[in-house]
């Protein structure tokens, strides 16, 4: 129905792992919701009208072209469809797009449905399709993930309801990327700021509501083309403290919570048979980023020496008890690309003292830090407030580097301060995070590409260009394995990121909450077939 030729179908396998985060504060739900009035069955009458759900952090713009948070993510998934659906197996699915021919790999060809509406009630055409993507590869307009669809040459409408991608090279992570949420033509033509604060979509849920730093509220569109949702109302509640949240969950404010999550409060929930406790493997990774314009971390050597002063087997089953494990490159276990040969920087404190020495670093003065020409072995480490469990491993880390003579001061703000500083390259070493990375291309060309839209640390070597460049128009599963297993291998010997852990994806809900299927990619889609029974 959907996919007309072998370069569609290896996509379908081209499909493995964002980022994303925001900062906030915490309004205590209410319990406003006490169940359906109609009496004329059980059933009917333990029904409740809302879904609650708990959230870490605030939404940045409900725009999903310009969305980078993983809150936002969870609202335009919800208001918006995109041109197709990525299912939990990671394969595209018919969404506003039924089906797709890109027998020519450079001239993809999408044919829309013509049944479904707006929010406002225009009719969505070909129209726009085109208006989205023109946008998303206008550089003007500056869409902070404007680099996935880099390969798009323009956009053509064929027909009301059929549209043509031109692209410059064939791009095999593309049909990935066509989730995104299509945005009306006759709203974003204004702009105005009506997208990001109202957003306006074809999705099973309506925006009616965002008290910043509290809530967003959501009613079901009857409409859907893909079926009315079984519940009316959805809300989220912004609670940034993982425990308060949980807390929430247990005296039951809350239906639903999810990762980022603390693992002695998972283990407590895994105890209650109140509550189910879901855990899957996750996509994405946690990670230090090395500032490579600081004038100490410029020095390769200093960034493989501190590297070896990370313990990231302490960290993984004293701070994380196991929800996430040690972490060496920025290929995720879950990748068809993963090689388990690159082993990254081991803790070796000794091996970290030859480093220092051979960068001209010792300890001259007998303070315990070590010094050259006069001047300190001293660093930043920073990360945001919202995740505690971060916020230890920072802690634990500047006592690790200041036991072997690196002078570390740890630094921790709100999210939207920590994202501000770290994309505009105020940083020393972030601990920081990648979500959705459903492709190798996603962990590596935005980050590590010369000109990638969240290479916050300003690496640049031309053969990891090069490679990445390669890694996007080949066609061969075997061939962009080659190429990402190689890019990886130079970028971890490089520093660029320590990747510290591979990150699990867990959740958690009262067990009256039925008929929720997690999503790996950390999707709340499913709540769209979810109820919660009294």
């Amino acid at each position: 129905m959907r996919k007309k030729n072998g370069y569609s179908i290896l996509l379908a396998f081209t499909l493995i792992f964002a980022v994303f985060l925001t900062g906030c504060s915490y309004e205590e739900p209410t319990n406003s919701s006490n169940g359906t009035s109609d009496s004329k069955t059980n059933e009917s009458a333990s029904k409740r009208e809302e879904i609650k759900v708990g959230l870490d952090v605030d939404a940045g713009t409900m725009d999903p072209r310009l969305s980078k948070d993983t809150t936002a993510t969870r609202v335009t998934e919800l208001v918006y469809d995109g041109l197709v659906y990525l299912t939990a197996n990671l394969e595209a699915e018919p969404a506003l797009a039924t089906e797709w021919d890109n027998s020519d790999p450079t001239g993809w060809i999408f044919t829309l449905r013509e049944d479904v509406t707006f929010h406002d009630g225009e009719p969505f055409t070909a129209e726009d399709v085109k208006y989205t993507y023109d946008s998303l590869i206008d550089p003007d307009f500056q869409a902070p993930y404007a680099s996935l669809f880099e390969p798009i040459e323009s956009v053509e409408v064929v027909s009301e309801y059929q549209v043509k991608f031109n692209l410059k090279d064939p791009s095999a992570p593309l049909l990935n990327y066509m989730d995104i949420g299509i945005v009306p033509k006759h709203i974003g033509e204004k702009n105005d700021t009506t997208l990001s604060n109202a957003p306006i979509g074809t999705g099973a849920y309506k925006m009616v509501g965002w008290d910043k730093n509290s809530k967003i509220s959501f009613e079901a569109n009857e409409d859907y083309w893909n079926g009315a949702p079984t519940t009316k109302k959805l809300t989220y509640f912004i609670i940034p403290d993982n425990s308060t949240r949980v807390a929430s969950l247990e005296s039951g404010d809350i239906d639903l919570v999810h990762s980022p999550l603390s693992p002695q409060d998972i283990k407590r929930l895994k105890d209650n048979d109140q509550f189910v406790v879901e855990e899957l493997e996750g996509l994405g990774f946690t990670y230090l980023n090395f500032n490579q314009k600081h004038p100490i971390l410029a020095d390769l050597k200093v960034r493989q020496a501190i590297s070896h002063l990370v313990n990231k087997e302490v960290i993984s089953a004293d701070i994380y008890q196991g929800m996430d494990t040690p972490g060496t490159s920025p290929i995720i276990p879950a990748s068809w690309a993963f090689d388990d040969s690159i082993a990254g920087f081991p803790y070796d404190t000794d091996r970290a003292a030859e480093l220092f020495k051979e960068a001209g670093w010792e300890d001259t003065d007998g303070d315990s830090i070590l010094d050259k020409d006069g001047e300190k072995l001293s660093i930043i480490l920073s990360t945001h407030s919202e995740d505690p469990n971060r916020m230890q491993a920072v802690e634990y880390l500047q006592n690790e580097f200041t036991k072997y003579g690196v002078e570390t001061e740890v630094q921790t703000s709100e999210w939207p301060t920590f994202s501000t500083a770290l994309q505009e390259g105020n940083f020393d070493i972030s601990l920081v995070g990648w979500l959705n990375l459903i492709d190798p291309d996603r962990s590596f060309y935005n980050p590590f590409h010369t000109n990638g839209g969240s290479n916050y640390g300003k690496y640049s070597n031309p053969a990891v260009d090069k490679l990445v460049e390669d890694g996007r128009t080949a066609l061969d599963l075997e061939e962009r394995k080659s190429i990402y297993q190689e890019a990886a291998k130079i970028v971890t010997e490089e520093v660029a990121y320590n990747v510290l852990l591979y990150q699990g994806y867990i959740v958690m809900h009262n067990k009256n909450l039925k008929g929720f299927d997690p999503h790996p990619r950390g999707s709340l889609y499913g709540l769209k077939n979810a109820e919660a029974i009294n």
